[in-house]
């Protein structure tokens, strides 16, 4: 089990000249606004406010970085799918995202949220799919699991699998309420450092 000693942020950006110095491992965190990232990430390091949760979707423009335990960065990256963004601000954002996963080494997973009730979206599909094309690992937190009862909850795993297109994707049921979920993903962490 891996224990969160300390959490920060350490700075946003939106370039590597602005990213910092690289930790063991690093952890990407995507998914479309509104889908509860932040909330998420608050109870994955069991902190109230570490990331900033927001009224208004599409807010986070940067990339976010924060310092685990001086070992691992979980990186925040802007929600997408955000209809009132324009087309040069989603091109720089896939630009952005881009330029972060090809060059940062360190980083060794990308964590793709979708709502669980919702199910994929386009956007969720297309950028799951380029993700794949471009041979990362992608594991799924499915988001608001507390939300369904117990037959919808495997009734939708099943239709995002195949949504996506991929029977074989690991996914995790997660709840920022009930903290479901968070101990799988603390367990990823303590398997990567020890590789």
């Amino acid at each position: 089990m891996y224990i969160i000693r300390s959490a920060e942020f350490v700075k946003s950006g939106t370039d590597e000249s602005h990213y910092p110095e690289a930790l063991k491992s690093e952890y990407l965190f995507l998914g479309r606004s509104n889908v509860g990232k932040s909330s998420l990430i608050n109870a994955i390091v069991n902190r109230k406010n570490l990331a900033r949760t927001s009224s208004e979707p599409g807010k986070t423009i940067t990339m976010n970085f924060f310092n685990i335990n001086n070992e691992i960065y979980l990186v925040d990256a802007p929600g997408y799918g955000y209809a009132r963004r324009s087309k040069t601000s989603i091109a720089q954002f896939q630009q952005m995202l881009l330029n972060y996963i090809q060059n940062r080494d360190s980083l060794k997973r990308i964590f793709m949220l979708i709502d669980m009730k919702v199910g994929a979206t386009k956007d969720d599909i297309e950028v799951y799919g380029s993700m794949k094309r471009a041979g990362y690992e992608v594991t799924i937190l499915l988001t608001k699991q507390d939300k369904l009862n117990q037959s919808e909850r495997s009734k939708n795993v099943n239709m995002i699998k195949s949504q996506l297109n991929d029977a074989e994707v690991l996914m995790i049921p997660t709840s920022s309420e009930s903290k479901r979920g968070i101990e799988k993903i603390h367990a990823i962490f303590e398997e990567d450092l020890h590789e």
